[in-house]
Formats: C-alpha cells, structure tokens, sequence
C-alpha cells in the first residue's frame, strides 16, 4: 500500500495537496488497466492463431488416418478374397440367420454392393412389426429379392395394448433427445423373445449397423427391422417397429393414474390423431406389395394378435401361388368377421394354380369348408371363430379330402349336427391327431381309422368317457405304437378348472392306459390326481393290475388334477416305484433288494424323466426337493384358490 506522506490533523493545504495526488492515481490505474486489456488481447489473438493452426493440423491429420485406414483396408487379406467365395460366406450366413443381409449390407461398400446384387439372401422376409411402422420395409425387402427367387414371407403383426401405449408416451418424451433407439419387448408367451442389441451410430451415407446374429433358441425368428440403411434408392423408411431398450424393466415415472391420462392425452393429440390415420392403412399398403409378389411364394406365413384396422387387406390374397407350399394365416384373437371372398374361401369350382401347397394353417379367420385350397394337404391346422356353425359330416369331408394327412389339428367351438351318415375315413400316414372344442368333436373318432398314429391330443368337452372313443380308436386302427397322450391339457382354464362341468378330461377309468405300451409322454388336464397316480403306480392287488401300465413312460404332466386327502402320499409312492434310489437298501413292490427295479411280468418300467404339476396340489419345499432326487426335471406351480397364479418352482 502507498504511504501517505501528509500531516495529522489534514490542513487546507494538505487536503488540496491530497486532492491532486488522487488524480494522478487514478490515471495510473487506467493506464495500468489499458495495458493489461491490450497484453490480453495480444495473448488471445496469439492463442487464436496456434489454436487455429493446430485445428488445420488435426484436420489434414484426420485426412492422413483416413487414407491410412483405406489403404490397410486395400492391403487387408479380405480384400484378396475372391467374390465368389464372398458370396458363398454370405450364403452360409444366411442358411444361419435369415435376415443377414441387413447386417453384411451395412459392412461396407464392397459387401453392400455384394449383398444387394445377391436376391437369394433377401428372399426370406422375417418381420415383427406394428402399424405404426412403415410398410415400406417390405417393400424394400421384396424388391431386393428380385423378380424370380422363391419367397419365404414370415411376418408378425404386434397391437399395443393400453399399459404400453402409456408408457410409450412417457418414453418419447423422455428420449425425446434420442434419434433412435433399438428393440422391442416382445410378447414371451407367444414364443417369442427380445431381439438382440442393436446399435446405430452415424455414418456418411447411411447407417452403420451391429447386431448380434447368436439367438438362445433355434426356433425364435428375431429381425432386424430396426436395421434399414441407405442404399441410394430413395429415403430409407422409417425404422420398423419403433421400441425402446429397457422401458420395460425401469419403474413407471408417475403413478398409472396420471400415466393413462398421459396416454389419452397423447392419443388426442394432432400427431396421435395423424399416427392413427396411417395406422389404419398399413395393412392395404403392406399386402397390395405382398400380394403382387403371390405367384413367388413357397411359404407366407402372417400372424396377428388382434384384429386391425386394415384387417380387410387380408381379402385381397386370391390368384395363383404356382410354388407355395405353405400358407398360414393366425389370429390369436377370436373376433367376428363376415364371409371374406379369399383364397380360404374361394367357391368349390374356383380354379387356383396352387397345387404345391401341402401345409395350411388358419386359426380365427374366415373359411369355407368346400374351398379348393383345403384339398390334398399333408399338415392341416384349422380353428373355427366362434360364429361359424359348420356341420359335422362336413368337418369330415375336410378330413376325408387329404388321404395323406400326416398331421391334423381341428378346433370348432361351435358345430352343428351331422346332416349326412358319417362315413368311415383312413387316413393311413397320419402321425398327429389333435382335436379341441365342443364335444361333437369326440364322434370323428368313431370314424377315423389312423394305422400310423403317433400322438394324440383331445381338448374336447368332456360328456361322455373319452377313454372308450380312445380305446375303440386305437383298436379299429390296429393298435398303432401311440408315443403321446394329451387329454384335456391345453384346455384347463386354471387353478379351478376342474371344478366345472365340461373342463375335465372325461376320463372314468384308467386301465385303458394299460394298452399303451409305447406311451413316452402323458399330459392330462382336470382330472382326478389319485387315479392317475395309482394307476401309473406299481402293480398290487389295490390297483388290480398285474403288470405295469405305460412301462416306456418318460414325462408325466398335470395340469389341474386336483389331490383328495393321500394325493402327495401316492405321487410319492409312485415316483418310489418308477424312479427307485439304486444305492437304497430294503425292497418294496416291483423292487428288488437294493432299491432296483425287477421286471413284472417280464417288463421294467423305464425312469421317469420329466415331471409337471400345474395347480394340482401343493407339495410343499420338501416334498419337491426329493422329487429332485429321484426326477432329472420337475416343475410344479402350488394351486392358489384366490384366482392368481400360482408360484413356479423349477427343479433341474
């Protein structure tokens, strides 16, 4: 600090003097103050100036890298590799994974002008998609499929329900800074899983791509629609479907209140209300570019879980499929749709070249019964709506019109009395008879005759005993090796499905199990758990039999077999018998000293592999923890009599 030189107390003369002073101190602080401003100033322009000649430097460096990584590129043993070779590896990938051409497009400009002049490998179209996607993905795809390679078209139409609708809002406005993101959760209980990790990042020209091909279950077709890159043909379409990665695993971010009002509020919306107006025309879109491509069809495949507003589309699929070999059209929602002028329903003089088709598959979609395309099929599967009343001698004639069936599923929830006698029917390579719905059903039997049967699969209510119709099948047809047995399995209803007049298997009597020597795999539904159990149980004198039932027995499921008092007792008792600790001492019925199995009758009854008890009977932790013991897989769900589902307990 300056020191005042002044005197004490100040004076006029002093003050005056101080005065002056004070100015002069002033004009040397704005001087002082000037020149640091001008010596900042000079630094700054001097750090401009390096900092710009240092961005030329990185500039003509990231041209230098660039040209680097070219000419490694050119120099790469992969480039030595002859295109033919190339296009036999893209040929090996797509037998692997049908979609592959989507990932080995977006490698590079070598392997995107390989891939694209390939049609084969875009000649299998796996699609899971919604409306609000865009249709011009398939039009992408079947364009790049050419003009003359056979088709192999699966695609897979979602609805979102109200809960993801919701959510959906709160995530576009949470993500709104996000361009993209990837994957879809897919519905588990229909089979199918979440699709792989999909990342994009920005690339000149288009849209770099990674995908994991690997999949956990070989029969899961996941899709890369997310991955559609520029190929100069246009704008690419939008991404189909749109998703988000782990929606659905965070917490809500408000409370399901405020969220459906969220959700209402964005349906509202002139966006929601545009969104809706397209919506409600990709069905015509998506099938006017399907069905032009019809007469390269080997197999079309198209499933929806509700119906949509462009459901119509579906009506325009008539004409010649010289070389489809498999068609299927499913709705896993019944719903009420009028006579449809389609190929299912075309008239019994229609001509239609589709003589190669040999596998059909429609499931609550209209049909008629005297249509030509359900003429000498070898895999039929065909589930009514609930509006149709077919007459049964007329469910028969479907039956009767493919001699060489080898698999057959019919569901009719409705049918009428036969107007005709029923005539008897062989079908002499059939493996697989499934039949569910309403108990008119249960009189095809009595007129089938099935030499070959392998599995058979009755859902039909119950009224009268189904092991008669069983036992008299089995014998017209001269006793054909059945290896399945399912009664009344798939259509239990839950917990209390048993407890209704019309859910249970229809079975009085067990002992026609006794006639099935090569039974592998039993599932009953709604029965009585005790019977079963005792007759599956070694022979004594309390079940009256002197031989074992079923010996090549391997899995055993149960879906609502309810227990009455020694339930568990005899589910123990007969995995004791069937599934005997080798190493225990003592022996006990059918067992020898040691715990190991001698024949009665001269038969050894093989061990029990498999075991399933859905709502049966609560067995408790230590009961199923022996069962482990004995069972390679034992899986059981404990009834819950308030209506929920009960807890799954999974033994390896």
């Amino acid at each position: 600090m300056h020191p005042l030189d002044l005197p004490e107390p100040p004076t006029q003369a002093s003050i005056a003097h101080a005065r002056a002073q004070l100015v002069a101190l002033h004009d040397d602080s704005h001087a002082l103050e000037q020149r640091i401003l001008d010596a900042r100033d000079a630094l700054a322009r001097i750090v401009e100036e390096r900092q710009a000649a240092i961005r030329d430097m990185e500039r003509e460096l990231a041209v230098l890298d660039d040209a680097v990584a070219l000419t490694k590129a050119y120099v790469s043993p992969i480039k030595r590799l002859p295109h033919e070779l190339l296009r036999h590896i893209f040929l090996f990938n797509f037998d692997d994974c049908a979609w592959s051409a989507w990932v080995l497009a977006a490698v590079c400009s070598l392997w995107r002008k390989v891939a694209l002049a390939m049609p084969t490998i875009w000649s299998k179209i796996r699609l899971v998609t919604t409306q609000a996607s865009s249709a011009e993905t398939i039009r992408l795809w079947l364009e790049r499929s050419g003009r003359t390679v056979p088709l192999d078209i699966e695609i897979i139409l979602k609805s979102p329900s109200v809960h993801s609708a919701a959510l959906d809002s709160i995530s576009r406005r949470r993500y709104l800074s996000i361009p993209h993101a990837a994957g879809d959760p897919w519905v588990a209980a229909g089979g199918w899983a979440t699709p792989p990790p999909l990342v994009h990042t920005g690339a000149p020209g288009g849209t770099a791509v990674h995908l994991q091909l690997g999949g956990t279950h070989p029969t899961v077709h996941v899709v890369p629609v997310q991955a559609v890159v520029n190929d100069g043909v246009g704008p690419a379409p939008p991404p189909s479907p749109p998703g988000h990665t782990h929606e659905w695993e965070m917490p809500p971010l408000m409370p399901a209140v405020a969220a459906a009002a969220a959700a209402v509020a964005e349906r509202t919306s002139p966006f929601a209300q545009q969104r809706l107006r397209k919506n409600m025309h990709w069905g015509h879109i998506a099938f006017y570019y399907l069905v032009e491509q019809m007469h390269r069809w080997e197999r079309f495949v198209f499933r929806f879980d509700k119906q949509f507003a462009s459901i119509g589309a579906l009506k325009s699929i008539e004409g010649d499929a010289p070389l489809l070999r498999e068609f299927e059209i499913s709705c896993s929602d019944p719903a009420f749709y009028g006579d449809w002028k389609w190929l299912p329903s075309a008239p019994v003089n229609a001509h239609f070249d589709i003589g190669n088709l040999r596998t059909l598959t429609l499931q609550h979609v209209p049909f008629k019964w005297s249509s030509p395309m359900l003429r000498n099929l070898r895999h039929l599967h065909l589930r009514s709506l609930p509006t149709v009343h077919i007459a049964l001698d007329r469910i028969l004639h479907i039956v009767a019109a493919n001699p060489q069936l080898e698999s057959l599923a019919l569901h009719f929830n409705s049918p009428n009395q036969p107007v005709l006698p029923l005539s008897a029917v062989t079908l002499p390579e059939l493996k697989t008879l499934n039949l569910g719905g309403h108990y008119l059903l249960a009189n095809l039997l009595e007129s089938l005759l099935l030499p070959t049967l392998d599995t058979l699969i009755l859902d039909i209510e119950a009224r009268d005993p189904i092991e008669e119709a069983v036992s008299a099948l089995l014998t017209r047809s001269g006793n054909p090796p059945l290896t399945r047995l399912s009664l009344c399995y798939g259509a239990s209803a839950g917990a209390h499905a048993g407890f209704y007049w019309g859910s249970s298997a229809g079975v009085t009597s067990w002992h026609f199990l006794g006639e099935l020597e090569h039974l592998a795999a039993l599932q009953v539904g709604s029965a009585q758990l005790e019977p079963l159990i005792s007759a599956l149980s070694a022979p004594d004198e309390d079940n009256g039999q002197d031989r074992w039932v079923c010996p090549r027995l391997l899995t055993l499921a149960m879906r609502g077999c309810h227990a009455h008092g020694d339930g568990v007792a005899k589910l123990v008792q007969m995995v004791e018998a069937r599934n005997p600790d080798i190493g225990a001492g003592g022996a006990g019925p059918g067992l020898g000293l040691g715990g190991a199995l001698f024949g009665v009758g001269g038969v050894v009854p093989a061990r029990l592999r498999h075991l399933e008890l859905y709502d049966c009977t609560a067995l408790g932790p230590d009961v199923t923890k022996w069962l482990k013991t004995r069972i390679e897989e034992v899986v059981c769900t404990e009834p819950s009599f308030e209506g929920c589902v009960g807890r799954l307990v999974l033994v390896h």
